[in-house]
């Protein structure tokens, strides 16, 4: 009995220690046939990593596995003749070109450049619009009568003020708000305009990044924020840029006054080589390019209303900080009152609807002449810096749902990329448009990719 203990011990120690020496990451494959006379050896399937593999390799395993979301395996790894398909790697669709955009080439779907550059590779994504390009083989939209209608209102801007070109893209949820501000976004880098894109507002807002009170001008500076928003404005319009230089003299504490005539680009690498000078240098850049009239200038942002909301940040009593106290919620919203303008441009903003965290203010609703999905009357308190910085902003209304010939190319998008495993047919298409309501979203989500899950 003693001898068989001493083998049990020996035994369960050797499977920790095989279990233990398992590797953390883990690959879908298909199982190699074993040769004749082969012995295979089977693998424990353990969960648990190296016992000496230090925590930050633990860390950093944890975050590969989470960007590998929604991103297509190897071909090596998809032998099996199942996965084999007679179907073209990349949609076979005309380049996004600002001089395509006419009436003639409504309700066609065309790609977007691809190129380490492009705006939306930079700047980044909305959440839904990221997903549904990970899906897809190659990022593309669908141009709709709006856009045009859009395009037409940016030509317009490209030689006036800013101050006549505020406009928020209104509708309801789930719509094309978002793909309507990209494209407009797309445009304008292509007509070679100054662009920068806040595609995620509320990250201004519900306290995800630091902030530290400034008593030079009384408000809480967000300088990580403002570092990346550097970084990513020089990337994108690294070229135009450096035509630029600063027309005043510009005073950064605790370093010497930048004087006239300094190239724009050293004025931003200072905000890039110190965090803590980098909500200044933003500030400073936005008036400079806002006073120079070689280049026009678009603002862009999405889930414009959040800049409107109550922000979750707190002060040293934990009393709630208003949105218009955060330097970069501010700065945007100086913008896109008016208050601050570029000489060339247009603030172009787009609302979400569905966000019930940060919902559609009162004082931003009534700016634009939206109907009100609460009570209200004039007993209700309204915040007059919000109305202020609300006045003036032109709306654009998009429709609700898409027209047919639209619908039929956002269908035609997906059956090419397989992403509805039925044979496409008019019955088809015809039923998910019905059930959808023509909503672009729900005909994309619920319609035709419900079909990969049923």
């Amino acid at each position: 009995m003693l001898t068989l203990s001493v083998r049990c011990q020996r035994v369960s120690c050797q499977l920790f220690a095989s279990s233990s020496t398992t590797p953390l990451a883990q690959t879908r494959s298909y199982a190699t046939q074993p040769k004749k006379g082969q012995i295979v050896k089977q693998a424990s399937q353990g969960f648990k990593g190296k016992k000496n593999t230090p925590s930050g390799q633990m860390e950093h395993g944890k975050k590969d596995k989470k960007m590998m979301a929604f991103q297509p395996l190897p071909v090596s790894q998809l032998p099996h003749p199942l996965f084999e398909s007679d179907r073209p790697d990349t949609l076979a669709l005309q380049s996004f070109h600002p001089e395509m955009l006419t009436r003639v080439v409504e309700s066609q779907a065309l790609k977007f450049p691809h190129n380490e550059s492009d705006p939306f590779r930079i700047f980044g994504l909305p959440r839904n619009i990221l997903v549904e390009f990970r899906l897809l083989s190659k990022p593309c939209s669908v141009i709709r009568s709006v856009t045009i209608d859009a395009i037409n209102k940016l030509d317009a801007a490209s030689d006036k003020n800013s101050k006549e070109s505020r406009v928020v893209l209104t509708g309801p949820q789930g719509c094309g708000k978002s793909y309507l501000l990209l494209q407009a976004l797309q445009y304008c880098n292509a007509r070679d305009w100054l662009v920068l894109y806040i595609p995620r507002a509320t990250n201004l807002v519900n306290s995800t990044t630091a902030y530290t009170y400034d008593m030079r001008t009384r408000t809480y500076s967000q300088p990580i924020f403002a570092y990346q928003t550097l970084q990513r404005f020089l990337k994108v319009n690294a070229l135009r840029l450096e035509q630029l230089r600063t027309q005043t003299e510009i005073e950064i504490e605790r370093r010497p006054p930048v004087p006239p005539g300094t190239p724009l680009v050293e004025l931003i690498n200072i905000g890039l080589k110190d965090q803590g000078h980098a909500p200044t240098v933003l500030g400073a850049v936005l008036e400079e390019i806002g006073k120079q009239t070689i280049f026009p200038v678009l603002l862009a942002v999405d889930d414009f209303q959040a800049l409107y909301c109550k922000s979750h940040y707190r002060d040293q009593h934990f009393s709630a900080i208003k949105s218009y106290h955060l330097s970069m919620p501010r700065l945007l919203l100086e913008y896109a009152s008016g208050q601050k303008s570029f000489a060339r441009g247009a603030v172009f903003g787009a609302i979400s609807m569905g966000n019930t965290t940060f919902p559609l203010p009162l004082e931003l609703r009534e700016a634009l002449s939206l109907e009100h999905d609460r009570p209200y009357g004039p007993y209700v308190k309204r915040q007059p810096e919000l109305v202020e910085y609300a006045r003036g902003l032109e709306r654009l209304a998009v429709p609700g749902s898409l027209s047919v010939p639209e619908a039929a190319s956002v269908f035609e998008v997906w059956m090419k990329d397989r992403a509805v495993p039925s044979k496409p047919n008019d019955e088809l298409f015809l039923t998910k448009y019905s059930e959808a309501s023509g909503n672009a979203r729900a005909f994309v989500w619920k319609g035709l990719l419900s079909s990969m899950s049923a």
